[in-house]
């Protein structure tokens, strides 16, 4: 920085010594004798007021003008350096969101898949569950109604048989008449009832 600066103020103040020279000194085309020599080097009568001159501007040029130039200059960088750093500071900002956003998009897709594989498998296995308990009461029903025609089918032959035996013992006894008492002919019809009743069972 300080080489710049001071190469930036030794070029500036050349330049404006040299426009000094110009304006002030006299010009060589309108010398006397335009000799080679002369063209070449300066009177002195030219050359100590352009001396003087030169030094003035220069003095001037280092006390005022060139400090506001080279604060003004030393702004205009600083300031175009912060928009750098700015844009590239916003630059890796963007690409961290970039980032950040695409990993969370991620684990949204992630998340999702997982919900709707989990309420895919509790779906199957609630499936699963109903059929099991719907077979299961099917399976009871069932075996009630067997348990239940069963118990009515024995309770139907129960009934018969007694009604059968009651029926049995009235007709045996109009037959045989008197020699068989009432208790003998109810063992008799039961034995028989019994007998026949096998096959049933059986089947």
């Amino acid at each position: 920085m300080n080489t710049i600066r001071k190469g930036a103020k030794t070029a500036a103040v050349a330049g404006v010594a040299t426009v000094a020279y110009e304006l002030l000194a006299p010009s060589v085309a309108l010398a006397e004798s335009p000799s080679g020599a002369d063209l070449l080097l300066p009177k002195p009568a030219e050359f100590i007021p352009a001396l003087i001159a030169f030094l003035i501007i220069w003095f001037v040029l280092g006390k005022f003008a060139w400090p506001s130039i080279l604060k003004m200059m030393e702004s205009r960088q600083e300031k175009i350096q912060n928009d750098l750093n700015t844009a590239e500071n916003a630059h890796v900002k963007a690409e961290k969101d970039q980032k950040i956003a695409a990993a969370s998009i991620d684990e949204a897709r992630r998340k999702a898949d997982e919900i709707v594989a989990a309420a895919k498998r509790e779906g199957e296995e609630e499936r699963a569950r109903i059929i099991e308990q719907a077979k299961k009461e099917a399976s009871d029903i069932i075996t009630k109604g067997h348990s239940a025609v069963d118990s009515e089918r024995r309770r139907c032959l129960t009934e018969l048989s007694g009604s059968v035996v009651d029926l049995s013992v009235e007709i045996a006894g109009k037959i045989i008449g008197n020699e068989l008492d009432e208790a003998q002919q109810r063992r008799l019809a039961e034995k028989y009832l019994a007998e026949v009743g096998k096959p049933d069972e059986r089947k």
